[in-house]
This record gives C-alpha cells, structure tokens and sequence, in this order.
C-alpha cells in the first residue's frame, strides 16, 4: 500500500487547512500510520501518529492545533491543521509506520503548505 498526501496550500497565519492522505489500497489492516513534515533546509520531523483504533500521538509544536484522524471505509487518512504558524511552513508527508516504529521508505510527494504571516 502508497499513500499521497494532499490539500496543502497558501494560508494566513492563524487560518486552518485539511489535508488528506489517500492510500492505494485498504489502510484497515494497517495499525500505525503518521504524518511528517519537512521545512527548507531542515530534516523531515514526525508530527502525528494515528493508529487503527484511532488514538493520537502529536510532535509538541502541534499539540492543541492539530488533530488526526482516519477512515478506514475510503482508505484515507487526515490531518486537521488549525491555527496554523509561519513556522508550520512545510512539505507534509504521510507513511505507514512499521512494527520497528519507522515509516516505509516509499514518502511519496507530499503536499506543501505555506503559512504567511
């Protein structure tokens, strides 16, 4: 199974965006899966886990703002971006995260999301 995020965008800060994450087969047997994110010049970060029974896991500087969640019926994945910062600027990635707690090594494009101030 790849996964494709999408639904980055231009935004003002304080705005919000929805991105989704759209796998190439059925995600229900998947148990973890998690959104990344790079910024120029910095290395890709985790910033949420999402697993099959739907408990979260968030990176500090998105805790309170961002929310993940999963459909399991339309093999989707999504993460709700409120609040949005300059900082949060980056190409966002979604993955598979594997039983030794990594992500696959397919990333796919990504999305990229663009907070102005």
């Amino acid at each position: 199974v790849q996964l494709q995020a999408s639904g980055g965008g231009l935004v003002q800060a304080g705005g919000s965006l929805r991105l989704s994450c759209a796998a190439s087969g059925s995600i229900a047997s998947i148990g973890v899966m998690g959104w990344y994110r790079q910024a120029p010049g910095k290395q890709r970060e985790p910033v949420a886990v999402i697993t099959s029974g739907g408990t979260t896991k968030y990176a500090d500087p998105v805790k309170g703002r961002f929310t993940a969640s999963r459909e399991n019926a339309k093999n989707t994945m999504y993460s709700q971006m409120n609040s949005l910062q300059p900082e949060d600027t980056a190409v966002y990635y979604c993955n598979i995260i594997g039983s030794n707690g990594r992500p696959n090594d397919y990333w796919g494009q990504g999305t990229q999301v663009t907070v102005s101030s």
